[in-house]
This record gives C-alpha cells, sequence and structure tokens, in this order.
C-alpha cells in the first residue's frame, strides 16, 4: 500500500513538473541582429537565431505603438514600450515562420511603415518587409553565379484602353546564345500584390540563377504581370471576373512576348502557375484555354480533379502545393487522384510554413526542375 501511494506522489510530482516547464516562458537568445531587407544603414527591425523579430520606432509624441505582423496585419500585434527617450521597443510573443512577412506599424490608431525596413507591395498596398532566416535559405541566396536579366516591359492592351506592365525573368544564357529559343513561365502573383512579388519577395530569379548553375532545371523565360483590378475590394473575390484578366494574358501579353522575345511559341512549351489568387486564375485559365498551356501549377491556389480537365493528351504535368499549415491533406489526396487517372501529377508541401512566401519559394523550387522535361 505505502509503495502505492509512492508511485501516486512520484506521477503528480512528474505531472506537477511538466506542467511548470511548460509554463516558464521561453528564454530569447540575445543574438538578433538587423533584418536582411532592411533599408541601408539601419539597425532595426531585428531578428535573433530562435526565429523572433524585434523591433524598434522612435515616436516620442506617441501614447500607443503596436506592430502587425502577417498579410493585411493580421495575428494580433507586438505591442512595443516606451524608453524615456521616446523610442519604442518589442519583440515577438513567439518565433515566426522562416522567411519573409509583411508587416505595419500602427501609432495611435494610425497605420504607417516601418522607416527602418525595405517596403513591398501586398494587401493592396506597400507594406514594410522583414526576413526570418530559414535553414534551407541557401536555394534563393545571392551567390556569385552568372545572373539571368528582370526586365520591365510595357505591352499594349486594347482591351483595356492602356499599355500594361509586365516583368520578364531571361536566363542567363538568354543573351549569349542568339540563336537559341526558350520556354515560358507565365507565373501569377497572389491577392493584394503586384508584378513585382515574385522577384522581390519571392526571389524567383535567385532560385533561378542557382538551380540553373546547379544543372537541375533546363533555363527558361518566366513573365509576371499583373493579374487583378482595383476595382476589386478587400473580401470582394466571389465578384471577381476572370474574362478581362484572361483577355490580357491570352490575347494580348502573350503575343507580345512570343513577338519581342526568343520563345518556343507553342503550347507544349508554355506554362501557367500562380500562387494563392493566381492559382485561381491559373486553374481558371488552363481548364478555359487548354490550347494555350501544357503545365499546370497551383501553389496554394487550389487542386484540379481529373473531370476537370477534358483532353488529357494536352496536359503535361499538373503540380499541386501548399504549406503544412494549410490543407496538406487535399493537395496530397488531389494528385493521388489525378495519378490515378493517369495524369503526371506531383504535391509538394512545405513543412513549418503555411499561406506564406516562404512555402512558394519553396514549391518553385521543386517545380521549376519539372517544367519542360525533354524540350530542346
Amino acid at each position: 500500500m505505502k509503495q502505492y501511494n509512492f508511485l501516486i506522489v512520484l506521477s503528480m510530482t512528474l505531472i506537477s513538473s511538466l506542467i511548470s516547464a511548460q509554463n516558464e516562458p521561453v528564454k530569447i537568445i540575445e543574438d538578433f541582429k538587423a533584418s536582411t531587407v532592411n533599408q541601408p544603414g539601419q539597425e532595426y527591425p531585428q531578428v535573433n537565431s530562435q526565429g523572433y523579430a524585434r523591433f524598434q520606432i522612435k515616436a516620442p509624441d506617441a501614447k500607443s505603438v503596436v506592430v502587425s505582423l502577417g498579410l493585411g496585419g493580421a495575428k494580433g500585434g507586438t505591442e512595443l514600450s516606451k524608453a524615456e527617450n521616446g523610442v519604442w521597443t518589442g519583440t515577438t510573443a513567439g518565433p515566426m515562420d522562416e522567411g519573409f512577412h509583411y508587416y505595419h506599424v500602427t501609432i495611435d490608431g494610425g497605420v504607417f511603415n516601418d522607416p527602418g525596413a525595405l517596403n513591398f507591395y501586398g494587401s493592396t498596398r506597400w507594406e514594410s518587409g522583414i526576413e526570418i532566416p530559414a535553414h534551407d535559405q541557401d536555394f534563393y541566396a545571392l551567390k556569385n553565379v552568372p545572373h539571368g536579366n528582370v526586365q520591365q516591359i510595357l505591352f499594349p492592351s486594347n482591351s483595356t484602353n492602356t499599355s500594361r506592365r509586365a516583368y520578364v525573368y531571361t536566363p542567363p544564357s538568354y543573351a549569349k546564345e542568339q540563336s537559341k529559343r526558350f520556354p515560358v513561365l507565365y507565373l501569377q502573383h497572389g491577392w493584394g500584390e503586384d508584378e513585382t512579388a515574385w522577384s522581390n519577395q519571392g526571389r524567383v530569379n535567385l532560385i533561378m540563377d542557382n538551380l540553373i548553375v546547379e544543372g537541375k532545371i533546363k533555363p527558361f523565360i518566366i513573365v509576371m504581370t499583373y493579374g487583378m483590378t482595383n476595382e476589386v475590394k478587400w473580401g470582394g473575390m466571389a465578384s471577381f471576373k476572370i474574362e478581362p484578366f484572361q483577355t490580357v494574358l491570352v490575347d494580348e501579353l502573350i503575343p507580345y512576348v512570343d513577338a519581342n522575345f526568343r520563345t518556343l511559341a507553342n503550347q507544349e512549351n508554355r506554362a501557367m502557375a500562380g500562387l494563392s489568387m493566381g492559382g485561381m486564375e491559373t486553374k481558371t485559365i488552363t481548364l478555359n484555354k487548354p490550347d494555350v498551356f501544357s503545365h499546370y501549377a497551383l501553389l496554394s491556389g487550389g487542386t484540379y480533379k481529373p473531370e476537370d480537365i477534358k483532353d488529357k493528351s494536352k496536359v503535361k504535368l499538373v503540380f499541386l502545393s501548399c504549406g503544412s499549415k494549410e490543407r496538406p491533406d487535399g493537395v496530397k489526396n488531389a494528385v493521388i487522384g489525378l495519378k490515378e487517372a493517369g495524369f503526371n501529377a506531383v504535391s509538394y508541401v512545405s513543412e513549418g510554413t503555411g499561406h506564406e512566401f516562404q512555402t512558394w519559394r519553396r514549391s518553385f523550387k521543386e517545380l521549376a526542375p519539372l517544367l519542360f522535361l525533354n524540350k530542346k
């Protein structure tokens, strides 16, 4: 009986110790360094090896300063504390996901960007950006390798009665191999972003440069253009119409690119991909225009069903991806169904990330080597 009571006491002691350990605050390591996307010479915001972020804002007359992290300032906020010198400082309550994040600062109810950080277009406005070091960041790092060219183009759009902008990535070999033609990927951004997102936030040009020098992909061109209308307000996606953008992309941009760049101008050598809303656009347009694209990729942008695609012979690849914090089972199950129906389908899940650019950077890294295989 005494032994029984001893075991009970021992068990309760262990449980109490575990609860106490769980309730103890995590010790923050003071190895903070300036974020790699700060304004030149700016010390804050900072990040540490655990993924915490620390912010510092000078606002001597303010009564409240809060940093809102995430697309649209989601996830509450980090309240900063004021020192006697009028400088507000604060550290996130916990570590953040690896990779890039948007954020802004709310000072006494007004929304501002952090003067210490570079700005990136997201949430239909220019937001501050912060980069949390990732364990796998080498694949999108700036390295001493041959670099491709990202150039702005303005193409005529009769349907919108204006000139529209796109950015075109051409691989390092494009300028040297004057007789060679290249396949093309049309790559779309997400809701609230624009044609700068994939190169600025996504670092897609650096990912391409690194993959090419490692011999993991055959070089191809990437075209990135604005895929939405400013008249569609936040939360109004149900009223979004694909037809105007489909006309711009298929009837105006693609002919312009084919006429002004050395492309392999046929369906077999043309792909479309997009993240989030860009995935929705990709799905709709690829199904509407099966004679235009042969490679489809949705990055956190939904799935295809076998019955969605009328002519299987026209589709060379279906790639579906998302973060592990999203709905990975939906992506995996969709690919299982596509494979059973005879499609060349691939799924990818980014571990430890959600609806964010680290998911899409990793997804692109997995997608790129699968595009335009066995093409001259």
